[in-house]
């Protein structure tokens, strides 16, 4: 009888034992586990910011403001257009450069779409001319893992919408457009440890920085950097 409680004592303290090993395993990997899937989260949520950003930033250069609607940033990308400066001719081409200057001297009022017809016909010539492309055939031209359609939303979220404002402010008495698109970490990493999340917005909060990604800023002109970079 001894012998066999010894043996269930014994036992039972060798599953202690390993239930303890496992536990502490776990509290030291718990953030471990929780810093890699906000590293990788993070990774997507920058992109699709970075996408943001680059979309904004051509809207503004067509309609000299930036936006707050996403399905704004939308309707620019399926339909609208953007000025592409194209080169025509060499610069390395002397002949060319000498042709160009000298037609330009006898006729200074001489349009780049007349200099395109000459370069048609057969001159030599060299010049810059603004011709109007689809912006998605510009834009993310290649990307696969590009989609219009997701751009609005935050990833991971369930749903949820991406942040985003568009403002005008006064600067040194210029007007000059902004805007700042964010998502806060308690979106972007819905479905993870609450507390380990918890605890990293206010680490954030205490170093007076965002709770989450951001880029751009309506406060102050930062030239619409991420908080990342």
């Amino acid at each position: 009888m001894n012998k066999t409680f010894k043996i269930v004592v014994e036992i039972l303290l060798a599953l202690a034992a390993v239930g303890l090993v496992y536990l502490i395993y776990s509290s030291v990997m718990e953030p471990v586990n929780f810093n890699k899937e906000k590293a990788r989260r993070e990774q997507v949520g920058i992109q699709r910011l970075k996408d943001i950003r680059t979309l904004q930033v051509a809207f503004k250069g067509v309609n000299n403001h930036f936006t707050d609607d996403m399905d704004s940033l939308k309707t620019f990308y399926n339909e609208g257009k953007m000025d592409i400066i194209m080169q025509v001719g060499s610069n390395d081409d002397s002949l060319a450069v000498a042709n160009t200057a000298r037609i330009k001297k006898q006729n200074k009022k001489i349009t780049n779409e007349e200099l395109l017809q000459l370069y048609r016909q057969g001159e030599k010539l060299v010049f810059s001319i603004s011709t109007p492309i689809a912006v998605k055939d510009t834009l993310f031209n290649g990307r696969e893992d590009f989609n219009i359609d997701s751009l609005a939303y935050i990833p991971f979220s369930g749903g949820r919408k991406v942040e985003m404002e568009a403002v005008v402010k006064k600067v040194s008495g210029v007007n000059v457009p902004l805007f700042e698109a964010r998502m806060p970490y308690r979106a972007l990493l819905k479905g993870m440890d609450n507390q380990l999340r918890i605890n990293l917005d206010s680490e954030r909060e205490n170093q007076n920085k965002y709770v989450g990604l951001q880029v751009g800023s309506v406060t102050a002109p930062n030239n619409n950097a991420g908080n990342w970079e």
